[in-house]
């Protein structure tokens, strides 16, 4: 499990928007096309710029980019909230990616209903085993939550369900969210961690015991890909 420490947020958001950039060219140069889920939260928003401004934005073949989210939070686009609409604002405005490519989760539905017709969707673009995504992003919470995967909740356990959607009561709304059932069969999964709020929570997940109740990022684990950490000194100070 690669590890990649940096001096600070800035710095690993080059570091992390290049690496990307090196992903999908290379993914490209064997298959037509490039599968990436996005991560909601304020970690990803420097990496979207950086992505959408040259030279990394001309270095992308964005029209072979097919975007997907990990979750979303059950609240209008309109909505500040809105994992898509932070995606849309700091990157998809910006760069050319085919609409039609471009599948968020539909809130202006039933979080349920919404959930199902995304699985309906994956199914259509993944098999029902071998590889996912080319590439999933992640972030962690402070509490170790990844996706909408909280802390004691069942989302955590789901085997089966690619996409469900549950009532968080700690937040009181829906969430929609991929489970580890689709991600761990991403090609490559980063998780991006940055902050001394994070660094208890990333000791316990990278190097504590398992507890998958206690920190849902534990369940995270690639069948067959590659699992990436791209954290700052600060969220690796507990780290041994």
């Amino acid at each position: 499990m690669p590890l990649h420490i940096y001096d600070n947020p800035d710095e690993m958001s080059h570091a992390v928007a290049a690496w990307i950039a090196d992903c999908i060219a290379a993914t490209l140069a064997k298959q037509d096309r490039f599968t990436i889920a996005l991560s909601g939260g304020s970690t990803p928003k420097a990496l979207h710029k950086l992505l959408a401004a040259s030279p990394l934005k001309e270095k992308i073949d964005w029209s072979k980019l097919h975007v997907f989210w990990g979750d979303e939070r059950a609240v209008p686009f309109s909505d500040g909230r809105n994992n898509a609409k932070m995606a849309y604002d700091t990157l998809l405005r910006f760069v050319p990616v085919p609409a039609a490519q471009i599948h968020i989760m539909r809130t202006d539905i039933p979080p349920e209903e919404s959930a199902r017709e995304y699985e309906k969707l994956l199914h259509s673009c993944f098999g029902p085993d071998g590889p996912s995504f080319d590439l999933v992003l992640l972030g962690m919470g402070d509490d170790g939550h990844t996706l909408s995967l909280f802390p004691g909740t069942a989302a955590v356990h789901e085997e089966k369900a690619w996409v469900i959607a549950f009532f968080l009561e700690a937040q009181d709304m829906f969430r929609i969210t991929l489970t580890k059932a689709i991600v761990n069969r991403a090609s490559k999964i980063a998780f991006l961690t940055v902050g001394t709020g994070k660094a208890h929570a990333l000791k316990e997940v990278c190097q504590g015991p398992p507890d998958p109740d206690r920190y849902p990022s534990q369940v995270i684990r690639p069948v067959s890909g590659e699992l990436h950490w791209f954290v700052d000194a600060a969220a690796a100070a507990e780290l041994k």
